[in-house]
């Protein structure tokens, strides 16, 4: 009986656009900072609700409400044409969505824009549209796979100076904080390599509401301390702000399955 073979199989144009993130995302100095929640509030009254927004939408405003609060977090670092720093005026969340095309499972980015100032409601149904609407009409997907067609030495440029160039459009074009978890899938990313300045990424929720919540942070924008004191902030105001919100909700919209 003849050996099995193995098989090349060419990089898709997706893959290439995780191969460039990877690339661009080794270059960031990326420490990490961890807090043992305890969403008991939040837990209660989203367990309570008519309808039940996934948890990432809850971090999602949860945190945009922190960065509003602490400017630090809006920042980025830009190289050229010499080393700043830029503070973006709102903060924009690039949140995750896993989708199905013909070939593979692909993860898009969906960017809500100042999401602290968004009911929940809001910010569900723009969650909603991305993993219901077809994948080729997203403009997500559609970006991705034009910067993909570029040719690899001009990709990589095109890349840098989307990165390095103008914060303002960096942070329009990519967000100012990035949203993911696989806790819904019965898991937690130990460590996230972020090319935005923190991303925010958490494990599964207990029956009592207890989570790991981890910020992954590009060092040179600012230190630890401010992280420590804003994961402590995120508690309070899921706990708070966020849990009053959907106590009142009474909205009669379909809530995106629980994540």
């Amino acid at each position: 009986m003849g050996r099995s073979k193995g098989r090349w199989i060419a990089i898709s144009p997706f893959r290439k656009m995780v191969c460039d993130l990877m690339h661009f995302s080794q270059q960031v100095p990326v420490a990490i900072a961890e807090r043992r929640m305890n969403l008991g509030p939040l837990f209660e009254a989203r367990k309570k609700a008519t309808e039940r927004p996934a948890w990432t939408t809850l971090f999602a405003k949860a945190y945009g409400v922190v960065c509003a609060n602490n400017p630090q977090l809006r920042r980025c670092y830009l190289k050229f044409p010499w080393h700043r720093l830029y503070e973006h005026p709102h903060s924009i969340v690039a949140l995750n969505v896993e989708r199905r095309t013909e070939t593979e499972d692909v993860v898009l980015f969906c960017l809500i824009r100042a999401p602290e100032n968004r009911p929940l409601r809001e910010i569900e149904e723009t969650v909603r549209e991305y993993m219901d609407k077809p994948v080729e009409e997203l403009r997500s997907h559609q970006r991705a796979m034009a910067v993909a067609r570029i040719p690899f030495p001009f990709r990589r440029l095109f890349w840098w100076c989307a990165l390095n160039l103008f914060g303002r459009r960096r942070c329009h074009n990519y967000g100012t904080f990035s949203l993911t978890s696989v806790g819904s899938r019965g898991a937690g990313l130990l460590n996230v390599a972020p090319i935005l300045t923190t991303a925010i990424h958490y494990g599964q929720i207990d029956d009592k509401g207890c989570v790991d919540v981890r910020l992954s942070w590009d060092h040179r924008v600012m230190d630890g301390s401010t992280l420590a004191r804003a994961l402590v902030e995120l508690e309070s105001v899921l706990n708070k702000q966020i849990a009053g919100e959907l106590a009142v909700e009474k909205s009669s919209h379909v809530w995106a399955k629980a994540a």
